[in-house]
């Protein structure tokens, strides 16, 4: 819904003492306007909303804004940033924030989007007369309508009432994407207000500051260094690759940014295949991609990637990395057995019980709760790279799918725990996970021992990992 401007209401607010009307004139926070961006409308203070002088020293408060790569941006690639309003005496708290051109600060730089409940887009006409607040919605692009081009990131109600209360200080989180081209320096513009929580105009904190961004140079196009992509590492590190195997890509200039996916990555239950503009292709598809950082990406294989000799590349706004030459297999299976779960030269493969204790033997790492299995007992092991899963309907679940339905392991498996072979009460692809294997095993009965071989086979190949687990009745 479009609202127009609410200054007349919180001046009339003002006058009458009528709190409630305050209040309604201030559902999503400040109007457009208030965040000192020069020739706009100033702070609160001007707008008769708070009274008192704006960053008064002898209220000992501050606003400031965490940059993740300092203070420079590189175009196009997303920066998360935080919002800290500080007070020593004050204890509720919101904000109003922009970005602008430093050449000509009319104009907007780059985009903003809320990343939870706590903070709302407002979006406004260029005279700011009419303007559009856009709250938070999981799974929902903010969209500022073509004719407003300006944005503000500011408190939301929610954010309002969540903060009451606290004190000393309050944090605020957003995403903030810088122009796609540099554009010179951007002037990030902030205006905190440390409120008393009294919900009147008086006793309310003002602090007002600003923040210049220097394009950062990107470094250069990606490079992949040789022998620098293998499977997973803690699923076994093959050189070799298969569809829907999650690999890892070392490098140099991968990324200027370093971060997991989040939520807000994805589309409903699909993976994204950019992070950061940060896009990875095998064999000519688009990878999916859960984590970057400048010298290491993870992706996982597309589902249709053919098998045989393929390229993989890495893309950034910086330019493309040359092709890097992989082997995919139809099939490249590997159980969870991290380095970590190396004891006494031996490597354990990760195994749990359902209350989250580990299958290893008694204290064998320290912090780790661990006992032996006994036989007739269920643990769980998580793998990747086996190859294609049928859902309830016989459908193929595609990489790339949070898994929301019950599936099947289509090619054969067995698991072997020193010579007997073990009862699967499930195989399949794990529920609520991207691409990870997971096989409930009833412990077949075996001698007392802490150095049980464990080993596997798929469609009657057997695994390459030497694995070991821990048996005692």
């Amino acid at each position: 819904m479009e609202r127009k401007r609410k200054l007349y209401i919180a001046k009339v607010a003002v006058i009458m003492g009528a709190i409630p009307v305050l209040l309604w004139a201030y559902e999503y926070g400040p109007d457009p306007g208030y965040s000192g961006v020069p020739k706009e409308l100033g702070t609160c203070n001007n707008a008769q909303c708070h009274l008192g002088t704006t960053n008064d020293p002898a209220n000992k408060g501050s606003v400031s804004v965490a940059f993740p790569g300092g203070q420079t941006y590189v175009p196009g690639v997303k920066q998360h940033l935080v919002v800290t309003i500080a007070d020593p005496a004050q204890r509720a708290w919101g904000f109003q924030l922009t970005a602008r051109l430093a050449s000509n600060t009319a104009t907007l730089a780059g985009t903003f989007a809320s990343t939870d409940q706590n903070t709302t887009l407002m979006c406004s006409l260029s005279d700011l007369n009419a303007f559009q607040a856009l709250p938070f919605v999981s799974g929902k692009t903010q969209t500022c309508p073509a004719s407003m081009t300006l944005q503000y990131m500011e408190h939301s109600q929610a954010g309002y009432n969540a903060s009451k209360g606290h004190t000393g200080s309050q944090t605020y989180e957003f995403d903030w994407t810088p122009p796609a081209t540099n554009s010179g320096n951007v002037i990030v513009y902030v205006s905190g207000n440390a409120a008393n929580g009294d919900l009147t105009v008086n006793g309310d904190h003002i602090y007002n500051t600003s923040f210049t961004l220097t394009p950062a140079a990107a470094g250069g196009p990606p490079e992949i260094t040789p022998n620098g992509v293998v499977s997973a590492g803690a699923f076994g590190g093959f050189a070799s690759v298969a569809p829907g195997s999650w690999i890892e890509i070392y490098g140099t200039n991968l990324s200027t940014t370093t971060r997991l996916w989040a939520g807000a990555d994805f589309s409903g239950t699909q993976a994204p295949t950019s992070l950061d503009n940060v896009k990875v292709t095998i064999g000519g598809q688009a990878a999916f991609i859960d984590y970057i950082s400048p010298t290491q990406v993870n992706a996982q294989v597309p589902s249709g990637t053919p098998t045989g000799a393929q390229q993989i590349t890495v893309s950034t706004p910086a330019g493309a990395s040359s092709a890097y030459n992989i082997t995919v297999n139809t099939l490249q299976p590997g159980l969870l057995a991290p380095s970590s779960f190396i004891v006494g030269g031996k490597q354990y493969v990760v195994a749990l019980f359902a209350d989250g204790t580990y299958v290893l033997p008694p204290n064998a790492i320290p912090g780790i709760p661990s006992r032996q299995a006994k036989p007739g007992e269920t643990i769980v092991i998580y793998g990747i790279g086996f190859g294609t899963v049928l859902d309830s309907g016989n459908q193929n679940i595609p990489a790339g799918t949070i898994v929301t339905d019950s599936n099947t392991l289509s090619n054969s498996f067995s698991m072997d725990f020193g010579g007997s072979s073990a009862t699967l009460s499930y195989s399949g692809l794990a529920p609520s996970f991207v691409g990870l294997y997971q096989f409930n095993v009833v412990v077949p009965s075996v001698a007392n021992n802490d150095l049980v071989p464990l080993s596997f086979k798929l469609n009657g190949a057997s695994g390459s990992q030497t694995l070991f687990t821990a048996v005692h009745n």
